[in-house]
């Protein structure tokens, strides 16, 4: 989907040449007391590559992954983690590897992290996410990335917080602090990799919160059958996009789970929708 990525052409593998990690916010993130990054959690036993999971993070903060071979597009990672978490490597970095072999920047988010049982997760998230875009496109010129080809991708958790950004239509749900504020947080165009719970069962629509505006930007959908997040959250936002005659692209795969990021599942075809993406 040429128009999606502003990809066509798949360049030499290589991985990230720069990583830097830089602050979201310039003292405390909105609401907070704390400036705390995260901790790591215990590794799961027979994982295997291991899996980073961050959680009590009150700062948040991004890396940053320039690609050896820049072709202008830059795109914002959120990865997923159930809001509780992220995971910063296998639904992070790796796809920053991926992306830049492709041309593309990337940068991903260590969001902050859900804060007790009233809190809904994904709010604060949103507001780091948002100023995270428009950080990115702020510094566009020194990156090496063109204003107008700056994208988000949100996998899982991440997903869900890129789905309700994506409605929001550029408005700031946080009040404005400094001129980055000033800058659009919209995305040019979006990736969703098995958004997390989209889906409202009990009204068969999607939750509440989320809708598909018509200025939504052209977006990627992808989603496995067999995933307890039912795909029917992402197959409804396709339709949103439909609706509006926005550019979109839907995968749903026979099989394959939830959190595989770009790891293949054995009996399953889903490692191949990069390659999808990446055209």
């Amino acid at each position: 989907m040429k128009q999606l990525l502003l990809v066509a052409t798949l360049l030499t593998s290589r991985l990230c040449v720069a990583e830097e990690v830089m602050d979201v916010w310039p003292d405390l993130a909105p609401g907070e007391t704390t400036r705390l990054i995260g901790e790591k959690q215990p590794p799961v036993a027979n994982e295997n590559p291991p899996v980073t999971r961050l959680v009590n993070i009150t700062r948040p903060t991004f890396t940053v992954h320039l690609a050896p071979k820049p072709n202008g597009t830059g795109v914002l990672i959120l990865p997923g983690g159930g809001f509780g978490k992220v995971v910063p490597d296998k639904e992070g970095s790796e796809v920053a590897e991926w992306l830049n072999r492709n041309g593309v920047s990337a940068f991903v988010l260590s969001y902050r992290t859900k804060n007790g049982a009233d809190d809904p997760g994904w709010v604060r998230p949103l507001q780091d996410a948002q100023r995270c875009l428009a950080l990115i496109r702020s510094r566009a010129n020194p990156w090496g990335l063109k204003p107008d080809r700056v994208g988000l991708l949100g996998l899982s958790a991440g997903g869900q917080v890129a789905a309700r950004l994506l409605g929001a239509s550029g408005r700031l749900t946080y009040e404005r602090i400094d001129s980055i504020d000033n800058v659009s947080p919209r995305p040019d165009f979006a990736l969703l990799i098995y958004p997390w719970n989209l889906y409202d069962s009990g009204r068969g629509e999607l939750i509440e919160g989320t809708s598909v505006p018509k200025e939504c930007p052209p977006t990627f959908l992808v989603h496995t059958d067999d995933d307890r997040s039912s795909s029917l959250g992402t197959v409804l936002f396709y339709v949103g996009l439909k609706r509006h005659g926005i550019p979109a692209e839907l995968h749903v795969y026979e099989n394959g789970g939830h959190g595989y990021g770009l790891r293949p599942v054995a009996g399953s075809q889903i490692s191949s929708w990069p390659d999808h993406a990446a055209h």
